[in-house]
């Protein structure tokens, strides 16, 4: 344990009634404030509120700089991995893409930078700066304006104000609106483009596409929240009816898994694409690093000739061991749950996610038999790092929590850090997950 975590910890303790009051007066900000919202025309649906814990994460300058190595160097791996995609016949064949998805992905958006906005979530060792790969996001990667408004909100934290540390925070928002403004700017070769920032509503984190909205607004843009349902093109210019604004360039969070499931239903959408009239943030070919069979591709030979030898070592000690779940699969899979971690080859948020260690031994084998050969994988489960924490409106008191790490990655850059932790086996919203805001510890701190 950090030094500062242990003062931040005993701090807490010596001022437990104050230091409750002061986790009411967060709590209270947070279900006042964007983050806690309902999904527009889903009266069923279950209010987002994120929820948090009364310490930080707190990171050193070597675990920045073993965040800024991992991030470049993955970057790097992807720029191979999709350039070898359009090229070679050989590696399209290893992620078994459909015919409309590969039509895509062999758009060029017209800018330099292979994929605008990446965040690559890693179980991160804390304790020897070591890590395993979880997942790799590309579409619809979000949570930036979550990270920036709970920073904000650590002013009513108690024990901040008392210790006030000696650190540093890497906001998110502006920065991520610069890279898509290098990028768009670059493609349109207008100095002011008109940006839709489009999804299906229904599906996206609305607070932050409107906050991204608003600081394209305060930066003198013309921008648009806009279902991706609702765009039309009339063969020269994408544009929204409702509003009547035409659009040179669309930051795309709809995932691709979103898109090819509604195909008929953004038939303007798909067609302006590839006629080339409007410009993609987040180019179709994005989805060859996002998708799970990432996980797979990056240990075949046929792709990792494309590699340096140092980079198919980094991916041999980082990446989980990862498989096709198939009915010859499952018997392996089966006989050890605690092993092993199950997800859909294209899906986001954890849904369609089963991790050994959180299901009965007596469940185990019927679920396994049960996905074989429906577009699941199976990766090697990785222990998550633990770390101490407290929730100080809940019963439990100060215990060890599970921890994933997400680093932002804008046009190859390393952006900042997502810090979520969970008592469940898997780290993620439905299975009880908690944020924490991310610092960086001044040098011998």
């Amino acid at each position: 344990m950090k030094s500062i975590e242990k003062q931040w910890l005993d701090y807490i303790e010596d001022h437990l009634q104050e230091s409750h009051k002061s986790a009411l007066e967060v709590s209270r900000t947070i279900q006042n404030s964007p983050l806690e919202y309902e999904v527009p025309n889903q009266s069923s649906a279950v209010p987002i509120y994120t929820r948090t814990l009364h310490l930080p994460k707190f990171f050193t300058q070597q675990d920045k700089e073993n965040f800024e190595k991992l991030c470049q160097t993955f970057y790097s791996i992807f720029e191979k991995t999709i350039a070898a995609y359009q090229n070679d016949p050989e590696i399209r064949a290893l992620f078994h893409f459909s015919p409309e998805l590969e039509e895509l992905i062999a758009l060029e958006p017209g800018y330099q930078a292979a994929i605008p906005v990446l965040r690559i979530d890693v179980f991160y060792d804390e304790e020897t700066g070591d890590f395993k790969v979880c997942e790799f996001n590309t579409d619809g990667t979000s949570a930036m304006y979550e990270n920036d408004l709970m920073f904000k909100f650590l002013a009513q934290n108690n024990v901040w104000k008392a210790l006030k540390p000696e650190v540093s925070y890497m906001p998110l928002m502006n920065p991520l609106v610069d890279a898509l403004l290098l990028d768009l700017e670059q493609a349109t070769k207008k100095k002011k483009p008109v940006i839709a920032i489009s999804d299906f509503l229904e599906n996206a984190y609305l607070p932050e596409l409107y906050a991204i909205e608003q600081l394209l607004q305060d930066r003198g843009y013309i921008a648009q929240v806009v279902d991706i349902r609702d765009l039309q093109y009339d063969g020269v210019s994408l544009y929204s009816p409702k509003t009547g604004v035409y659009y040179d360039a669309l930051y795309r969070r709809a995932v691709t898994q979103d898109v090819l499931d509604h195909l008929d239903e953004i038939k303007p959408f798909l067609q302006a694409v590839k006629e080339g009239k409007i410009v993609l943030a987040g180019a179709f070919k994005t989805q060859i690093p996002h998708s799970k069979t990432i996980s797979e591709a990056l240990f075949e030979p046929a792709l990792q000739k494309y590699f340096t030898e140092q980079e198919v070592k980094w991916i041999e000690a980082h990446l989980p061991e990862a498989f096709d779940l198939t009915p010859e699969t499952a018997r392996r899979v089966k006989q050890d749950r605690k092993h092993w971690i199950i997800k859909p080859k294209e899906g986001y948020g954890a849904k369609g996610v089963y991790a050994g260690v959180d299901l009965a031994e007596k469940h185990w084998p019927k679920l396994v038999d049960g996905l074989a050969e429906h577009g699941y994988i199976v990766e090697e489960y990785i222990p998550h790092y633990q770390s101490m924490n407290i929730d100080l409106l809940g019963p439990d008191g100060l215990k060890p929590y599970s921890n994933l790490t997400g680093l932002y990655v804008f046009n190859g850059r390393f952006a900042g850090v997502y810090s979520r932790l969970s008592d469940a086996g898997i780290v993620s919203t439905q299975y009880n997950e908690r944020m924490v805001p991310t610092l960086f510890l001044k040098e011998d701190q």
